[in-house]
């Protein structure tokens, strides 16, 4: 019996994922105790792109603003 996975390559699955990286970016500023002004904090949550995602992730690791996460994109 083959397991349809067509929903985890699926848009919403892809939507849904990268939501919850967005909430993870905050998550990690916020207990890092870094300042997340309004407009940053807009710019990570409506953001759909899984690559810059993964890389704004990464750098709020270490960063010490919110504009660092960003680092000029």
């Amino acid at each position: 019996m083959a397991v349809d996975l067509s929903f985890f390559r699926s848009e919403t699955s892809q939507r849904l994922r990268a939501e919850g990286r967005a909430e993870d970016i905050v998550l990690l500023l916020e207990e890092r105790e870094v300042h997340i002004p309004d407009e940053a904090r807009h710019r990570i949550t409506t953001c759909h792109d899984p690559s810059v995602l993964k890389t704004w992730f990464r750098r709020a690791i270490t960063a010490t603003t919110a504009d660092e996460v960003f680092g000029g994109d």
